[in-house]
């Protein structure tokens, strides 16, 4: 599966315009880069999706469009996502400002360190061979 590469240049284009022209109209540089932001998403969302939804293989987790490591592409994986997230979430809960250093150690940073360890294990077992990627699969950066 290829993406056009004058389809990427021409969605990141439009976001700068985009951002640059709210922002100079409301006053806000700030305001530009939130629209910028979401333009910019906006125009990777369908090749995104396209790209998710291309699965042959039933890959529980696929490459990342941009970086290392892997993304959910399927219930499963969305599944295995959600409870990692769920577990953070609950650990959190067992420290608070009074916690000692080694009860921060024990209640919570050894059970993230395993955590995340099982995710990556989950995530290499059952998902495409991860490798640096920036941008959709066929473009000129891969």
């Amino acid at each position: 599966m290829t993406m056009s590469s004058s389809k990427i240049k021409y969605g990141v284009v439009r976001a700068i315009v985009g951002g640059a022209v709210v922002g100079f109209l409301s006053g806000n540089f700030a305001v530009g880069i939130g629209i910028f932001a979401v333009l910019l998403s906006i125009s990777f969302w369908g090749m995104y999706i396209k790209y998710i939804k291309d699965n042959p293989k039933h890959y529980w987790f696929k490459r990342r469009f941009f970086g290392w490591g892997w993304t959910p592409a399927t219930w499963q994986g969305w599944l295995v996502t959600s409870i990692y997230i769920a577990a953070i979430v609950i650990f959190s809960f067992t420290i608070d400002e009074g916690s000692s250093v080694s009860e921060i150690f024990f209640s919570f940073i050894i059970p993230i360190a395993v955590l995340t360890a099982v995710i990556i294990r989950i995530a290499y077992k059952t998902g495409e061979k991860p490798r640096w990627q920036w941008g959709p699969p066929g473009s000129k950066e891969n």
